[in-house]
C-alpha cells in the first residue's frame, strides 16, 4: 500500500510538472493550422513565380559552369554507385522485358530490313569481300613466285618467266572452274535426257560424257589463249602466255598447246619437268606451239 501511494504521489506530481507544456502546446496548435493554411499557398505563389522568370535557367548555368554534374558523376564513378546502379537496371527483370520488346518488334525488323538492303552497307561488303579476295590471291602469288625461284635457282634471275609453282596454282584454279562448267552442262543434259529417255548403249553415253569434258576444257583453255592470253586462273596468278613477239597465241596455236598439256598432265605432270632446266622456263606445251609462259606483273 506503501508503494502504491508512492507512485500517486509521484504520478500526480509529474502531472503538476508537465502540465504548463501541454497548456502551450494546445495554446499553439490553433495558430500553427492557421499559418499553414495561409503559408502553403504564399508559398506555392512564390515557387511558381521563380519558376517563371530566370531563375532555372540560371541555375542551370550555374551548375554548368561550377561543373557540379561532372563532379556527381566523378563521385559515383570512384564510389563504386554508378557501376552498382548499372549492374542493378541490367539485372532487373523489366530491362530484359523491355529489350525482347524492342527486338521483336515489327519496327525494329523494319529498321534492320532497311539497313540490310541499303546500298552503303552493299557497297561495304562488296569491298570487304573485294578486298580479302585481292589480298589472298597477292599472297598466293607471292608464295607461288618464291617458290618458283626455289625450285629453279639456276634460272632464278631470269626475268618474268614464270615457273613451276604459278603455273601449278593457275591449273588448279582453272581445273575447278571447268570442273563447274562441266557439272552444269551435264547436268542439263541429263534433264534433256530424262524427259526424252535415257541413252542407249551405256557405253555410248560414257563416251559421249568422257568427250563432252574433253570438249569443254579443251574449248575453255582455247578460248581464253587465243582470245585474251591468259585464263582466269593465270589471271589470278598474274600469268599470260605468249608467243617470243609478245603477242597470244592463234587459235591454232592454241589448239596445239591445250593438246600438249593434255599429253604433259597425263604422265604424272612429266611434261612440266622441262621448267625446270629451261631458260626460259618452257614445258612441253611451249615447245609444241612455241610459246612461253610470262609473269605479267613484277613481283611486289
Amino acid at each position: 500500500m506503501a508503494q502504491e501511494g508512492r507512485r500517486s504521489r509521484f504520478g500526480a506530481a509529474g502531472r503538476l510538472a508537465f502540465f504548463p507544456a501541454r497548456v502551450a502546446a494546445r495554446a499553439s496548435r490553433g495558430p500553427l493550422e492557421a499559418a499553414e493554411e495561409h503559408l502553403v499557398p504564399e508559398l506555392s505563389r512564390l515557387i511558381d513565380r521563380a519558376l517563371a522568370q530566370s531563375l532555372p535557367e540560371e541555375l542551370v548555368h550555374s551548375l554548368v559552369e561550377h561543373r557540379v554534374l561532372e563532379r556527381m558523376a566523378a563521385e559515383f564513378a570512384e564510389t563504386g554507385a554508378l557501376d552498382q546502379a548499372v549492374e542493378n537496371a541490367l539485372a532487373s527483370p523489366h530491362t530484359q522485358e523491355l529489350t525482347d520488346r524492342i527486338v521483336n518488334s515489327e519496327q525494329m525488323r523494319n529498321a534492320i530490313r532497311e539497313i540490310v538492303a541499303s546500298p552503303e552497307v552493299r557497297k561495304a561488303v562488296t569491298q570487304q569481300t573485294v578486298g580479302f579476295v585481292d589480298e589472298l590471291a597477292g599472297a598466293i602469288r607471292a608464295r607461288a613466285r618464291r617458290l618458283d625461284d626455289r625450285l629453279d635457282r639456276a634460272h632464278a634471275a631470269a626475268a618474268g618467266f614464270a615457273g613451276v609453282a604459278s603455273r601449278a596454282a593457275a591449273l588448279v584454279v582453272d581445273a575447278f572452274l571447268i570442273l563447274v562448267i562441266y557439272t552444269v552442262l551435264s547436268g542439263f543434259v541429263a534433264l534433256i535426257s530424262s524427259l526424252v529417255g535415257t541413252l542407249r548403249p551405256t557405253w555410248l553415253a560414257g563416251l559421249l560424257l568422257g568427250g563432252g569434258g574433253v570438249l569443254v576444257s579443251g574449248s575453255y583453255l582455247v578460248l581464253f589463249w587465243s582470245a585474251a592470253g591468259k585464263t582466269p586462273g593465270m589471271h589470278l596468278l598474274r600469268l599470260r602466255v605468249r608467243r617470243p613477239s609478245g603477242e597470244p597465241p592463234s587459235v591454232w596455236r592454241a589448239v596445239v598447246r591445250a593438246f600438249g598439256t593434255w599429253i604433259s598432265i597425263i604422265p604424272l605432270f612429266a611434261g612440266y619437268l622441262p621448267v625446270l632446266f629451261d631458260a626460259r622456263r618452257r614445258g612441253v606445251p611451249d615447245f609444241l606451239a612455241g610459246t612461253e609462259v610470262v609473269y605479267s606483273e613484277p613481283d611486289g
